[in-house]
Order: structure tokens, then sequence, then C-alpha cells
């Protein structure tokens, strides 16, 4: 289709920075790196390798160079990102590797590196933790590097040397290269691929410029030269706009301004209901970098720490005292709001390059998060003690990830309870009141809650794999993701017998998965009777600003309504008219 589209067509994706712009198109294409396989001699190994090793330094100073920029012109816990980077680079796995293919097959570096870079791609982008899936677009982004520096590749087109306005499109952008783009001459960009939680969508949204990614095909559809209108609200980019589609999109500039100032307004408001039901509301964080956009958007502290993070992409597992500051960091900025950490959940979809775990048929129904930790004392004694030593901060709670059982529970508090022995005896201090709760993400807990329930202090449903392993359908299987429905009635029915055992035994459940940061379905979870959402900071806004403006008695019809319903589309359709009546400043942006 490329070069033929006329008359106005439009394309939906994924909207991953907000804001509306419209322009001429550039298309980047994909960059071809051509790597041969190059044969050496045995006294050309030696020179090969000092070769690779001089490609990874000069790649550092690059991406140290990209760090530096990207501190000046926006801040430091965007510049943080590139830690990963830095960090995959030192990755001493994946370097004696690629120095053993050199060395046992006789062959290039580049041809050696690619080789051992794409197992570890091909790892990631196979996931089914979508934040996680997401880093394999910043270990593409440094083999790049790595593989220019190799084949002493010049940039063919630098975007530092635009002169007129545009909007790019491209199969992929770097997280490197959209840090350095200039507002002054990208109005926004569009991609194939990518999703929310990419570093890419991360930077776009910091420097402010419109972003629609997952859009497949674009770069195929489109040329250099095309007029595109691009809204990054709804996820759309609209080929050839037509005179009503732009008058149209001038009074969205307008509302949506409008839906700023009244989000603006609610930011550091309480999240309760007009019949006064206070709603806790936390946000979701990968790391202590994510605490000034919790404070920014008004989260009452962290419901969901995920701590994989400080174990992946290293060269040797974190320390308790590494584990300590950051946690301990975290809950200090924050006080006196409460911050849940949760345990380990490796294994599965989730790696560490240090740990060489043997490959499984089906990672998903296998040794993974907590299953993982009991079988890995002293990587759990780790990060246990070093919870409970920041525990002293007085702010914290933790929870397990992925009990599917009593024994499962059982285990982890009885090492909690080793644990904090060794503490006391040390005369280390902690929390001796630690509040521990357990994740629901199995049908087998939410069946059993009611005898979890005595034995935990709250509960945390995580709904992306409580779904997932209840219908048994991956999101992220295109053959199956039709299949993925938060709204099917098995779905809402354990969520209410959670919450119901809850309850019965004098605790609160929370929800941490996507569904607690959807302002459509947020109103049902209350209705079901969950206390708690927690949610990216960015949704906090929308969730709160919906939460003010419901009535607990009315959700609680509404929810009462889905558990009598046969219908996902219908208890969805129940859930869009009353999120529509009663907060229409959130929808009239959407598409």
């Amino acid at each position: 289709m490329s070069g033929q589209v006329k008359g106005e067509k439009t394309y939906r994706g994924i909207a991953v920075s907000a804001g509306v712009c419209r322009g001429k198109v550039l298309v980047l294409h994909r960059t071809r790196r051509a790597i041969v396989r190059r044969p050496l001699a045995d006294d050309a190994i030696e020179p090969e390798i000092r070769r690779f090793e001089h490609a990874l330094v000069r790649t550092r100073q690059q991406i140290l160079e990209v760090q530096r920029r990207v501190a000046a012109t926006m801040s430091s816990s965007e510049a943080d990102i590139f830690d990963a980077h830095l960090l995959m680079l030192e990755d001493r796995v994946l370097i004696e590797e690629v120095l053993k293919i050199v060395h046992e097959q006789k062959v290039n570096a580049e041809f050696a590196f690619h080789t051992a870079s794409e197992r570890y791609v091909n790892v990631l982008e196979n996931v089914q933790d979508e934040y996680l899936r997401e880093r394999a677009a910043d270990l593409r982004d440094l083999t790049g590097r790595v593989l220019d520096n190799l084949l002493e590749v010049k940039e063919a087109f630098s975007l530092r040397n635009l002169t007129d306005p545009c909007i790019l499109v491209g199969h992929d952008l770097s997280p490197s290269t959209t840090a350095q783009l200039d507002k002054k001459y990208v109005l926004g960009f569009a991609t194939d691929i990518g999703g929310k939680t990419s570093h890419t969508a991360i930077l776009a949204h910091s420097l402010d410029i419109p972003a629609v990614v997952g859009l497949q095909t674009i770069t195929d559809e489109l040329t250099t030269g095309d007029y595109v209108l691009l809204d990054g609200y709804n996820g759309v980019v609209i080929v050839n706009p037509t005179d009503q589609t732009l008058f149209e999109y001038g009074q969205l500039a307008k509302v949506k301004a409008s839906l700023e100032e009244k989000l603006a307004e609610v930011q550091h408001q309480p999240a309760v209901t007009l019949d006064g039901k206070a709603i806790h509301l936390s946000a979701n964080i990968e790391a202590q970098h994510d605490v000034p956009a919790i404070m920014e958007h008004g989260a009452e502290g962290v419901g969901l720490f995920r701590t994989e993070f400080l174990f992946i992409n290293r060269e040797s597992l974190p320390t308790e005292e590494e584990q300590f500051k950051v946690y301990r960091e975290v809950a200090a900025a924050l006080k006196p709001n409460t911050v849940i950490i949760r345990t380990l959940d490796l294994g599965g979809d989730k790696f560490a390059s240090h740990l060489q775990l043997a490959k499984e048929m089906n990672p998903f129904l296998g040794w993974r998060a907590i299953r993982f930790c009991l079988a890995q004392p002293e990587l759990f004694r780790a990060q246990l003690r070093a919870i409970l030593r920041a525990s002293a901060e007085g702010n914290i709670k933790m929870m397990y990830p992925m009990i599917s059982g009593l024994d499962e529970l059982n285990q982890a508090n009885a090492f909690v309870e080793k644990c904090k022995g060794e503490l006391r005896a040390e005369k280390v201090p902690f929390d001796e009141n630690l509040d521990i709760g357990a994740m629901i993400e199995i049908p087998s807990a939410a069946l059993i809650a009611n005898a979890l329930a005595k034995r935990v202090k709250f509960f945390s449903i995580g709904s992306n794999d409580l779904i997932q392993y209840t219908l048994a359908a991956d999101r992220t299987n295109e053959k199956v993701s039709h299949l993925y429905e938060p709204t099917h009635p098995a779905i809402l029915r354990l969520i209410k017998m959670t919450v119901d055992a809850a309850h019965a035994n004098g605790i609160w459940t929370g929800v941490c998965g996507e569904i607690a940061g959807d302002p459509v379905l947020a109103p049902l979870l209350i209705g079901l009777g969950v206390d708690e959402l927690s949610a990216a900071p960015a949704m906090i806004d929308q969730v709160k600003y919906i939460i003010r403006r419901i009535k607990l008695s009315e959700a609680q019809v509404l929810a009462q309504a889905a558990l009598e319903s046969e219908s996902p589309t219908e208890i969805f359709a129940r859930c869009v008219e009353f999120a529509r009546q009663n907060a229409p400043s959130l929808f009239e942006n959407r598409a």
C-alpha cells in the first residue's frame, strides 16, 4: 500500500504519550546490518578479542554521553534508564559467551556477539511480563551500538540534522534515539512495535512528545512526505485527515486542556466516593527512581514494589546490603505512606543472567516466584533480611507472589521467623509487627482464601496472572488473546470470593494488576468490595477522578449485576456506560 493512500485512512495502535500533532511524515527504515561469519586463523584470535573489548569501551562511552545529555535536558530519573544499558554491557555471562564462541569456533567478534546477544533478546521478547518484554528493546539498542562499533558503521542519518518539523515513523525507536529527539523538529512519532512500559514510551512522555506504538505495519503503509494527524490520547494515526477530522481534533484539544485542569485539581485530594467510602490508591513501581512520579500523581504510597530488576542483567546476585539500601531509600522518601514490597518473582518468564536455570517446557506453570525462592534459601534469606532491616523505617509491608496453597505460605512465614531470630540475635532493628500479605494470582489461592486469610494481614490480587491462569489464555499470544477477558464472570467471582474471605477474617484486599488502573473497571472493583487499588503512577489521576465522582452504593449495584450476568461483553458494556455517566470528561477525548 506504500504511497497509495489517497483518502482519509486510520491506523490504530497503543497510546503511550498524550497529545495531538499533525504534519509531514519522515519514515525511518530499519537498519540492516550485514553480519557475516568470518573464519579466523589462530594468530588472529587475540587481536579479534581486543577489537571486541575496544568496541565495548567505545559503546560505554557513547551511553555515558547519552546519559549525560538526558540528565542535563530532562532529569536524573530519565538518565537512570541508561543504567540498565550499562549493566547489560557489563554482563560477564554474555561477554564470556562471546569470547567462548570466538575461541572455540574461531570466528569474528561481530558474528559471535550477534549470536550470543540474539539468544538473550529472544528470551526477553517471549516473556509473559510486559514490563520485562519491553526490556528487549533496551537490549536491541545496546547490541546495535556494539555491532555498529565493531563494523565501524557511521550513522546513516542523524536526527540531529533535521531542518523541518516532521512526524517520525519507524519500525521502532531505540531509547537512546528517543532521548535525543529535538522537540522543535520532531512533532511526534509512530512505530510498528512497542508497548506502554517501554523506556522509549517513558522518554516520549518525559519529552512531552505525542507517541503511538504497536501500529504493526505503519512503516510499510506510509512514505516520507505523507500528511498525517497523530493522536497520542487514543493511539490513532490518521493519514490525509479531512477538514471535518481536523475540526473535531481542534475541539478535542480544548476538551483535553479542560480535563488536564480537572485532573490537576484532584491530584492531591483523597480518593473518596461521594458517599464517603475511602479507597487506598497506591502506585506500582520498579525502582527507586519511580518515587518522584508517585509524589507527582498523589498516590498513597506503593502497592507493588517489583524487586526483579535488582536481580536481572547482573554479573552476580545483589547483596543483602544493596537491597537494604534501595528498600530503605524508597520507604524513607515516601513516609508516612506505605510501601509494599513483593518478594522476588523470578524464574519462569523472568531470568537472571547469572543464574543458570534449566529450560522448562512450560515456565508459567513451573519453577518461579515463591516456589523458586523456597528452593533458593540463601537468595531468599538475603532478600528477607534486607526487607526486614528496611522495615525499621516503619512504613513497609511485604507480600509473597504466586501463593498456590497453605504449605508455601507456611514455609515462607517460617523463613521470615528464622530471619527475625537472626536479626534479634545480632541486635539489628526491624519492625516486629511487619504486615505480611499473600498475592492471589492462582485460582487455587482464591478458592482457599478463607484459610490463607487466617495467616496473613492482607491480600493483593494480581489480576493479570489470575486472568491468565483462570482462562488458560496468554494475552501476548494472538491466537488466544481474545479469550483474555477481565470481565469474565469467573474472574469476578474469584475476586468477590477473595474479598469476602478477607473481610470475614478482618483483613483488607487490594488489586495491583492492570485492571486497577483502568477508570472503566475501577468502579466495578470497588463495588466488589476491593479496599485498595494500585496502578502505574500515570493512571492514578484518572482513577482518583472517577472514584470521587461515584457512589459506593451505585458501584455495588453495578457489581451485583455483573455477578449475575453470564456475558463478559455485557458486563464490560455496563462498566463503560457507568463510567461515562459518572465521569464523562474522562471519555470525551477517547475515540
